[in-house]
Parts: C-alpha cells; structure tokens; sequence
C-alpha cells in the first residue's frame, strides 16, 4: 500500500474482556501490518461468550461498540467465533463488515475438507446452527470443543495445548483436509499445534485479517 492512505480497520469484540481484543489486535497486525486496526470491547455482556444467552447478549454489545467507536474506518472485524450481530451490523455499518466465522470458514473450505476445534461445548450446536445458516457448512466435516472455555485458553494456552491437539486429532480422524482453530481467544496458537497434526492448522484470525486485506486492496 505504499503511496497511498493507510486502510483503517475497527475490531470489534463483542465480549468485555480488553485482554482478547489486545490478542486480536495483536494477530491482526502480525499477519497484516499495512492495515491499522484499531480496536473496542464491549460496553456490557459476557466476559466470554460461551452460552445463547450471552451470544443474544453480544448481538446488542456489538453493534452498541460500532456506534460508540466507528471513527471512519474503511471496514469493520466482528472479532467473536459465531459473529454476534453480524447481519445487523452489516446493516448498520457504511463500511464493509467481515466476520471472524464467517470469512475463516470461507477460507477454510478453500483448502478442502474442513474441521473446526475450538473452546467450550456449548460452541458446537451454536456454530453448526451458524453455518447451516450462513451455507457455510458444505466441506464441514465437523465441529469439535474441548472442556476448556476461549477465557481459559487464553489464560493458560500450554494447558489446554493437548486437548487441542486431541480434537483435532478427531476431526482428522473424519476426513477433514484441514483443521481450523475457532475462537478470538484462540489466536496465534496454529504453530504450536501443528508439528503434531498431519494436516495444516489454520488460525482463524490470521484467515479473517487477511480477508479484511484483500477486501480493503481491491477497493482501493
């Protein structure tokens, strides 16, 4: 993007936790430094989304954190692995909105037969809901959680590394070509995990910085 205006980027976490947006924010300029991503947590909801309740709760928080922070951003990260209030948003924003679910399972089936691991087993039917919803589903071999919650992970992601590993090992086990880890608290974990797996691990906030990328290139 040299010669021209730095493409702005609002990430939104729907969740009250500053410590996940932190590790987003993180990711995302890792894997894109020529984007700026500026960041908000949510006012009020769930420390961690992990239940119907606190995604209904994340709906709301969501699109209340875009009008309080939207800044003229050029597009908006919906930062949650489920997109809280994505439809709405999408609504609401003048700007492009890209979802962290939405464009990573995109991604994800790009490389074939696709598993998703994440944190906390109420996740499993709320993330098939989404993609029968969304008709991301096709090449879902299946979606498979750990007892551990995306809070505790972050907090402590070498303890939770083996359950990982096991999930994917499931997902594995049924064919997907891929795996991809699920979940904001989740980012920057891939390399870890994958010398233990067979297929390549994908992270899905790496998958959805990348997306917002090349929708930011082409509107340029």
């Amino acid at each position: 993007m040299t010669g021209r205006p730095v493409k702005r980027c609002l990430v939104i976490n729907p969740n009250t936790t500053a410590a996940v947006t932190d590790l987003v924010l993180a990711a995302c300029r890792r894997a894109q430094p020529d984007v700026q991503w500026d960041g908000t947590t949510a006012r009020f909801g769930a420390a961690y989304i992990a239940s119907e309740a606190a995604y209904a709760r994340a709906s709301h928080a969501a699109l209340d954190a875009f009008e309080a922070a939207h800044d003229g951003q050029d597009a908006v990260l919906l930062a949650c692995f489920g997109d809280p209030g994505l439809m709405g948003l999408r609504e609401l924003s003048p700007v492009p909105v890209v979802g962290l679910a939405q464009s990573s399972f995109q991604a994800a089936a790009r490389h074939g037969r696709f598993a998703v691991v994440t944190g906390g087993h109420a996740w499993a039917p709320m993330l098939a809901r989404f993609a029968r919803a969304h008709e991301l589903d096709r090449g879902l071999t299946g979606i498979h959680t750990i007892d551990w919650t995306g809070a505790q992970i972050a907090a402590d992601p070498d303890g939770a590394r083996d359950a990982l590993v096991a999930a994917a090992r499931l997902g594995v086990r049924d064919g997907a070509q891929c795996i991809l880890l699920g979940g904001a608290a989740l980012a920057g974990l891939a390399p870890s995990l994958q010398p233990q797996l067979p297929v390549p691990v994908l992270d899905n906030v790496v998958l959805a910085a990348q997306a917002v990328a090349d929708l930011l290139e082409n509107a340029a």
